[in-house]
């Protein structure tokens, strides 16, 4: 019996954990499964409300990376999503945070890149081509500890 038991939660653990890897996509959009690239990827589309691609890349604990996003238009933005976490809001967005994103990553996970159109933008065209550039860098160098202060032999001698 405790093993149909620990059975059922290991099932259901795993379940969970793939539908946290399972985005939600809007009406229209495609996904494309990324590899974490060895050298800089580049990938380029267009975007319209929705019907555009959406990236997911699995990234591991340790890597360090640095993903860019450029258009011409001004109502296209990036939002990156981290797939293993169960919040629906990106850890970093264009619209607010620049137009590049630069870390070294701390638990295995799964980002989703999502581009889009705004749908508040005044003008509402044809939607935007953009590109995104997602660089492998060498890992940032570790801050050194400056070695402790040795003390120097005195002429005098020390109080007590």
């Amino acid at each position: 019996m405790k093993s149909i038991v620990k059975f059922a939660a290991a099932l259901f653990l795993s379940a969970s954990a793939a539908f946290a890897q399972t985005p939600q996509l809007d009406p229209g959009e495609k996904i494309e499964k990324l590899q974490f690239p060895a050298v800089t990827m580049q990938l380029k589309g267009w975007t319209k409300f929705g019907n555009s691609y959406v990236y997911t890349l699995p990234v591991r604990a340790g890597q360090h990376v640095k993903i860019s996003f450029e258009t011409k238009s001004k109502y296209a933005f990036l939002a990156i999503f981290d797939l293993s976490k169960p919040d629906d809001e990106a850890f970093f967005g264009t619209d607010e945070d620049g137009t590049s994103y630069e870390t070294t990553v701390k638990e295995n996970a799964t980002w989703l890149l999502r581009p889009y159109y705004s749908k508040v933008s005044p003008r509402r065209g044809l939607g935007a081509p953009y590109s995104i550039l997602i660089e492998p860098l060498a890992a940032a160098p570790q801050p050194t500890q400056p070695a402790p202060a040795q003390e120097q032999p005195s002429l005098f001698p020390k109080r007590k």
